[in-house]
C-alpha cells in the first residue's frame, strides 16, 4: 500500500530552516526504513511533510506516524539550530495511491516549494481532500494560520 502521510509543525510555525531540511528528511527516512517501510519521497518544508511511503503490513499507519513525530521531535529538539520549542500539530492527513499514481505523487512531493510559492499549506490540503473526493470538515483540519 502506498500512503502520502502529512502533517504541519504546531501553530504552522515555520521551525525547520530550509538549511536543515534535509537533515530531517534523513532522520525520518531512517525511521521509515527501520521500520521496514519503504520511504519512497520526502519533503520536508519550513512548517509541515509530505511523505510517501510503502507501507509494511507490520505496522498501522497510526503507529508509524506517532513514531515519526515522537522520534523527529526529539531529534529537532536536540539540533543547534532549533533555538524555539519544537513539536507537531496533533493529527495527520494520510493518503492512499495505486502503483500507477505513485510517479505522479513523487513529483508532486518534489515540488513543495514550487508548490506554495503559489498557494498556501491549507490551500493545497484542501484542495487534495477535494481532489480525492474526501468530506471533511473544515473545523476538523490542522490548525490553519494566515
Amino acid at each position: 500500500m502506498y500512503v502520502q502521510l502529512v502533517f504541519a509543525v504546531k501553530g504552522r510555525a515555520c521551525l525547520i530552516p530550509k538549511e536543515q531540511k534535509e537533515h530531517v528528511n534523513r532522520y525520518i527516512t531512517a525511521i521509515v526504513q527501520n521500520r521496514r517501510h519503504k520511504l519512497i519521497s520526502i519533503d520536508c518544508m519550513p512548517d509541515h511533510i509530505h511523505i510517501l511511503v510503502g507501507l509494511h503490513p507490520a505496522q498501522s499507519i497510526s503507529d508509524l506516524v506517532k513514531e515519526i513525530k515522537t522520534l523527529s521531535t526529539i531529534f529537532i529538539k536536540k539540533q543547534s539550530w532549533m533555538h524555539f520549542a519544537f513539536s507537531w500539530q496533533v493529527g495527520y492527513g494520510c493518503f492512499s495511491y495505486s502503483k500507477s499514481q505513485v510517479p505522479r505523487v513523487i513529483r508532486y512531493i518534489e515540488n513543495q516549494e514550487n508548490h506554495h510559492n503559489k498557494r498556501s499549506f491549507k490551500e493545497e490540503y484542501i484542495d487534495m481532500l477535494e481532489k480525492l473526493n474526501v468530506p471533511f470538515e473544515e473545523r476538523f483540519l490542522f490548525e490553519f494560520y494566515d
